[in-house]
């Protein structure tokens, strides 16, 4: 069975950094594109960052760039999404998410992240 975990959200104050990680357990992680959303109140799912499975290239959205920094462990286990420099507006709910082809797709439940101004 598949299964992604997602942690380390919290509170954190402008300014401040929290890293988040998606524990998956029924596969390799290494052969999927991992990628992580947020979803805000009020407002649609997005994109923020994701990893190419092909050469582990990384693509973050503008409103994140150079100040999250998305990773993988060479234990092909767990993947990160390191924020720092974080902004009210980054307060949501970020999950997980991998995908391999089309149909085959795989989301965490999410975690909270509140940014205090």
């Amino acid at each position: 069975e598949v299964q992604l975990v997602e942690s380390g959200g919290g509170l954190v104050q402008t300014g401040g950094s929290l890293r988040l990680s998606c524990a998956a357990s029924g596969l390799t992680l290494y052969d999927y594109a991992i990628g992580w959303f947020r979803q805000a109140p009020g407002k649609k799912r997005e994109g923020v960052s994701c990893i190419s499975s092909s050469d582990g290239s990384t693509f973050y959205a503008d409103s994140v760039k150079g100040r999250f920094t998305m990773s993988r462990d060479s234990a092909r286990t767990t993947a990160y999404l390191q924020m720092n420099s974080l902004k009210p507006e980054d307060t949501a709910v970020y999950y997980c998410n991998l995908s391999r082809a089309p149909g085959v797709s795989y989301w965490g439940e999410g975690t909270l992240v509140t940014v205090s101004s």
